[in-house]
């Protein structure tokens, strides 16, 4: 778009040269060495003028646009950007807290022993927290719910 609006402009600015430098009379349009054709009045030479002109802003808001568009895109992947890699330290620094954690509980010098089971109500079945079951092959560990196990 930046472009389209460059090619605008140098089009609307050579052919304005191109009538500037070319004209002697008020009323005879030559661009290039060539006459334009059906233009032999002086208001027909401001309308022509006028076009230029005209082309010349269009060709200077494409380019005052594609730029900004293209300004707004970059600081915007700049700021993703920046998202993802403070997104990226939190988790590793989140890992290396649960690391050092399981580290610590594997070692048995610390941390929070898991909570017993507590009987809901006296003579009740034992809810939360779940025990891991062994897990089928090829799957991580599972959870043994207290809500499916209701033999209500």
């Amino acid at each position: 778009m930046v472009f389209v609006g460059f090619v605008l402009v140098a089009a609307a600015i050579t052919a304005g040269a191109g009538v500037l430098l070319a004209n002697t009379g008020p009323a005879h349009l030559v661009v290039f060495g060539q006459d334009v054709p059906l233009v032999s009045n002086e208001w027909q030479v401001f309308v022509a003028g006028a076009a230029v002109a005209a082309v010349f802003v269009i060709g200077m808001m494409i380019t005052f646009l594609g730029a900004g568009r293209m300004l707004r895109a970059r600081r915007d992947l700049r700021d993703l950007r920046d998202e993802h890699e403070e997104s990226l330290t939190t988790l590793e620094m989140e890992k290396r807290r649960l690391e050092r954690e399981l580290a610590r509980v594997r070692q048995g010098k610390g941390g929070t022993p898991p909570p017993e089971r507590q009987p809901a109500r006296p003579g009740g079945p034992q809810v939360w927290p779940p025990h891991p079951e062994p897990a089928p092959a090829g799957r991580g560990p599972s959870v043994k719910s207290p809500f499916f196990d209701r033999s209500e």
